[in-house]
């Protein structure tokens, strides 16, 4: 399936820095027979409805002014950037 190499190769390319490329190949393992087990659901004879609705019966695009500045009032606004809370692995 996947390998060492492949996982070096990507890490890469994402610009990631990954200390253990062996530590990654079995959680990508893991992740292809999730997707694998999802593909064998069998879910393609379900069927979604949408109820129909008339273009007439949808509300008219209208533009509305924000005087204010929208960047300001965010809460991690720090002069020039936005602060996004830290990502975990």
């Amino acid at each position: 399936m996947v390998n060492k190499k492949e996982i070096e190769h990507v890490s890469k390319l994402m610009k990631i820095d990954v200390n253990d490329h062996a530590e990654y190949v079995d959680k990508v393992h893991a992740m292809i027979n999730y997707f694998d087990i999802l593909d064998s659901a069998g879910v393609e004879s379900e069927e979604i409805s949408m109820p129909e609705i008339s273009l007439s019966c949808l509300r008219e695009d209208e533009y509305i002014a924000f005087d204010e500045k929208l960047i300001e009032k965010l809460n991690h606004y720090k002069g020039t950037y936005v602060r996004a809370p830290k990502m975990s692995s």
